[in-house]
């Protein structure tokens, strides 16, 4: 019974909702080896840090034993799904589904181990459902309960087209872990409803509930919006080890405090500690942060990368030493001058012409030690030309 109990609460740490508790440790009390599902649709080819924490999660359940199911929504990647926002994802096709699938093995690889991972496609049992099994699975579920989904209530008041195939969304990823037989599913707190109608469809289809676990939504580097891909926020974990370090040195003093909770789940004690040595000037905030950098390097890359890329941050921000700067090699079809927002595309250092814009106009671009600010600047280029962007991006052509 104790180490039940201790074992509930490694799970328990860094989570932000197990529903119901009790539930989760009957299923753990049982000896059974439970199936713990974590589904993702291949909606982009690289995971990142936001993935990371709901796949560390993941990987306690892999080492206690337990069949770990990574479930790829490759049926409902391709309807599209909600986005959470006032407007519909845009469906996939094959190939890129395909294409991104592959690089999701690969990255998850880095966090859980792949020779213990069972690996599942919803397309398996969706793609067959009859048009008579889809309406009796519809049949379970009112229309009042799905538009009680926040994204979907807010859409409706203020008068916004929801598709009706993002009502069904929820339903079929619900049906998944009825088809699976799950006993834990996992998620971000932003797929809390999504969660509980797998645990809602289970009951109707007479099988033992799923436990819900969620976990905390990591902030990108802008810290205000969540990690995403399409904010151009993200730390992704098939990024160089020394770029990946250089974001992380780039976030706000502020947002440090997150990723040491978030990430590396140390506890409010231990974050107020080093707050307060901070305050008394016994450890410089720079110290912090780069013990920061360093540990998430560590526990997502390799001990050996995060040393080196820990030594070539200090090179280039503390000596100067720009050899040490990322290089890159330009496309051959990048002209010569080039845009200087079509350069920092090119450079993957903004997603956007706003976010190169925001950058240039607060003066935290510069190209060979020379400030720009001017949107419609024309840059020549040669190899060995050094482009800074915001405080601790460097990048060197090659």
């Amino acid at each position: 019974m104790s180490d039940t109990i201790t074992i509930l609460a490694e799970i328990k740490a860094g989570t932000a909702q197990i529903i119901p508790e009790q539930e989760l440790l009957k299923k753990l009390q049982s000896g059974k080896k439970l199936k713990v599902k974590l589904g993702m649709d291949p909606t982009a080819p690289d995971l990142h840090l936001g993935h990371a924490v709901v796949l560390s999660k993941l990987k306690q359940f892999q080492e206690l034993g337990h069949e770990v199911i990574f479930l790829i929504g490759d049926f409902t990647a391709r309807i599209g799904d909600p986005t959470g926002k006032s407007k519909t994802r845009p469906p996939l096709g094959h190939e890129e589904v395909a294409r991104n699938m592959q690089t999701y093995f690969d990255q998850v690889g880095k966090i859980l181990d792949p020779k213990k991972i069972t690996v599942r496609y919803n397309s398996e049992w969706l793609d067959t459902l009859s048009c008579k099994e889809i309406v009796e699975l519809l049949a379970k579920v009112t229309l009042s309960r799905i538009t009680e989904r926040e994204d979907f209530a807010q859409r409706i008041e203020h008068h916004q087209s929801i598709s009706f195939h993002e009502l069904l969304y929820p339903i079929f990823q619900g049906y998944d872990s009825v088809a699976l037989h799950a006993d834990i599913e996992l998620g971000g707190t932003d797929q809390t409803f999504n969660l509980l109608m797998g645990r809602y469809l289970q009951e109707h289809f007479a099988q033992e509930p799923q436990v819900i676990i969620t976990t905390p939504l990591l902030e990108g580097l802008d810290g205000v919006a969540k990690m995403s891909k399409s904010l151009g926020n993200t730390i992704g974990l098939s990024e160089p080890a020394d770029q990946a370090y250089g974001k992380l040195m780039s976030m706000s003093d502020v947002l440090m405090w997150r990723y040491y909770e978030v990430l590396l789940h140390k506890t409010a004690a231990q974050i107020k500690k080093m707050q307060d040595d901070v305050h008394s000037t016994a450890v410089h905030p720079m110290d912090l942060k780069k013990a920061m950098a360093h540990a998430v390097v560590k526990r997502f890359w390799a001990e050996s990368e995060a040393d080196e890329a820990q030594k070539s941050f200090e090179a280039l921000f503390q000596k100067k030493d720009y050899s040490k700067a990322h290089e890159v090699t330009l496309a051959a079809d990048i002209p010569n001058p080039v845009w200087i927002v079509d350069l920092l595309k090119a450079l993957g250092a903004v997603p956007s012409s706003s976010e190169a814009r925001r950058l240039l106009e607060g003066r935290a671009v510069t190209v060979d030690d020379q400030v720009l600010t001017d949107f419609k600047a024309q840059v020549a280029w040669q190899s060995g030309t050094v482009i800074k962007v915001g405080k601790h991006r460097i990048y060197k052509l090659g």
